[in-house]
């Protein structure tokens, strides 16, 4: 399977999660491939230990954030976890180079259905374009952005479609 895969969850409260609690389990059931590291868990004061992250980061060759779209963006803490680790002489500038050549990916659950995220959907755009961002900054900084794994409709999502995505989302990750 190569290298284990770095999973950056971002959920504010994902012990009530439907969507991002089920991946966080499917893809524990194999700790040999993927390192899962929830930031909400590990700095609930938001006070973010750079090095440690940094240090982090650089053991692995593909970093995967997941979490759930929160007003068309990011949770918060996943804005601040990238201003603040992927500094400049780090993860970008003349002598920032720790992250290049590695692998960038994101799995997001939204609460839209899946026709709502369509330039002529209610939401106007697409996911896709929603996480350009996320593609801008990891190219910025020399890695490779390997798209992403969404599930749409949060409340209408059934446990038959849950489960049916959670190998879908491995699926995704092995690719990878």
């Amino acid at each position: 399977m190569g290298q284990k895969k770095l999973i950056i969850v971002a959920h504010p409260n994902i012990r009530q999660s439907a969507i991002n609690k089920r991946w966080v389990e499917e893809v524990s059931k194999y700790p040999q491939d993927y390192t899962v590291h929830n930031i909400y868990d590990a700095y609930p004061d938001w006070k973010i230990d750079v090095e440690k992250e940094q240090h982090l980061l650089e053991q692995y060759d593909t970093i995967v954030f997941q979490y759930p779209m929160f007003w068309f963006n990011c949770p918060p803490l996943v804005k601040k976890y990238l201003d603040d680790v992927f500094a400049y002489g780090w993860a970008f500038g003349s002598k920032g180079i720790k992250l290049r050549g590695k692998k960038f990916a994101i799995a997001v659950s939204t609460g839209n259905s899946a026709s709502d995220y369509q330039v002529d959907g209610r939401c106007h755009i697409t996911v896709g374009s929603l996480l350009q961002p996320f593609k801008t900054t990891a190219e910025f900084c020399g890695m490779t952005y390997e798209g992403f794994h969404t599930l749409n409709g949060r409340p209408h999502v059934t446990p038959e479609i849950l489960e049916e995505d959670a190998k879908a989302y491995l699926s995704f990750l092995r690719s990878l």
